[in-house]
């Protein structure tokens, strides 16, 4: 006879149960409006001062070629035996496809992801899960790795948000730097709950 499950997990999972059952109603995302915002110079030089400044690293490079051969100098790359990739020049052995609890990603070293937004204001860069089965890799992983095209680049959120495609349902979201938290005595801590670091890669 199968064991019964305590009452905590049952009322949980009928929790659960029910909100997996609801049906959201689509509302209209609201409409851009235009004005006088911020604008760079050199968007690049803006983005990597401020991904820096958040505690990740920034690297302007030629293709995704020179991607791949900057990654393998890495120790930590080197090293790695779970990788995660969307991109094709720098081949990963996850495939996500046969996955089917995101649980089993646990043990993701690296996640490479080529984004189609960046923001130069803030250093936000847009990650979506169009075409990713598990979300999770861009926030389990020990290292993530985000690429975008210079000509992607754009200088504040208002110029993203006129650019992004979310589908319904769908998920997306922007990330900038590595995960942090300053609540202790405002100590700032780096890959307190989630990626280690993160390193953006400009292409072009």
């Amino acid at each position: 006879m199968a064991k019964e499950l305590p009452a905590s997990t049952r009322s949980r999972e009928a929790i659960l149960r029910r909100l997996r059952e609801v049906e959201v109603p689509n509302i209209a995302l609201p409409e851009v409006t235009h004005g006088n915002w911020i604008g760079f110079e050199n968007p690049v030089e803006q983005l990597a001062s401020v991904i820096r400044s958040v505690g990740g690293e920034c690297k302007s490079v030629a293709s995704l070629e020179a991607v791949r051969e900057d990654l393998t100098s890495y120790p930590e790359f080197q090293a790695a035996t779970h990788v995660w990739s969307n991109v094709p020049s720098v081949p990963g052995n996850i495939d996500l496809n046969r996955i089917d609890n995101p649980h089993d990603l646990d043990n993701v070293d690296f996640t490479v992801y080529q984004s189609k937004i960046a923001v130069a204001e803030n250093g936000a860069v847009w990650v979506t899960d169009q075409e990713v089965k598990h979300r999770v890799v861009f926030f389990i992983a020990q290292h993530l790795i985000l690429i975008v095209e210079r000509q992607n680049i754009v200088p504040h959120l208002h110029a993203a948000y006129e650019l992004i495609e979310i589908p319904r349902p769908g998920f997306g979201c922007f990330i900038s730097g590595p995960s942090k938290t300053a609540d202790i005595e405002q100590s700032l801590v780096i890959g307190a709950h989630g990626c280690r670091s993160m390193q953006l890669y400009v292409i072009g």
